[in-house]
């Protein structure tokens, strides 16, 4: 797996295309309510010191999701993350999950960030992701997401440089696979 800079105009359009398609952008706010995203605004965004966009790859090297950061603020050492899985095929194998642990591995040492914030939509199955990459749940915001006309709530969470582990290659398939994995080890189902 490698995390790829957007730096090439085939990975931002491929990256704009996933972040247009309605079952990704629907859990996204990208301030003001803005929820897709052009090629034109990725290419801004990824040269942009208030953003820190990485592409994640299959073990092949085949694009197949996003990480980023928003609100990069190097005074304060904060940022947001969010993400999406944009090749579908590759939803619940551990990608996403080994793309969150290196990406914030990068950051934490990279950027010199202290804590990095995310907020989910209730409902969305990423939860599980977040929760497993060690954040912590902080709060609730109350009916502030519309999906198709319904008032969801964000759940809040928050990570800071000392809880994070970087993640070891050499663990990683007996520490990490999704708990739902029938492969995963008895340790993962507590």
């Amino acid at each position: 797996m490698k995390l790829l800079p957007l730096d090439r105009t085939d990975l931002i359009e491929l990256v704009a295309g996933w972040l247009t398609a309605k079952e990704n952008h629907q859990w996204l706010d990208f301030g003001n309510g803005r929820q897709t995203i052009t090629p034109a605004l990725l290419k801004i965004m990824a040269q942009r010191e208030t953003h820190f966009l990485r592409a994640y790859t299959d073990d092949a090297g085949a694009p197949i999701g996003i990480a980023g950061l928003n609100s990069v603020d190097l005074r304060s050492h904060t940022a947001t993350l969010w993400g999406v899985t944009g090749d579908k095929s590759f939803r619940c194998r551990g990608y996403a999950t080994r793309a969150a642990f290196k990406f914030l591995t990068l950051a934490f040492r990279e950027l010199g960030l202290h804590a990095i914030n995310t907020w989910i939509v209730d409902g969305n199955p990423s939860r599980r992701l977040i929760e497993r990459v060690n954040f912590r749940f902080i709060g609730r915001q109350r009916q502030c997401h519309y999906i198709d006309g319904e008032c969801r709530d964000r759940l809040l969470y928050d990570l800071l440089a000392s809880e994070h582990e970087a993640l070891d290659d050499a663990v990683w398939p007996r520490r990490a696979r999704p708990i739902d994995d029938p492969r995963a080890g008895t340790e993962l189902r507590a």
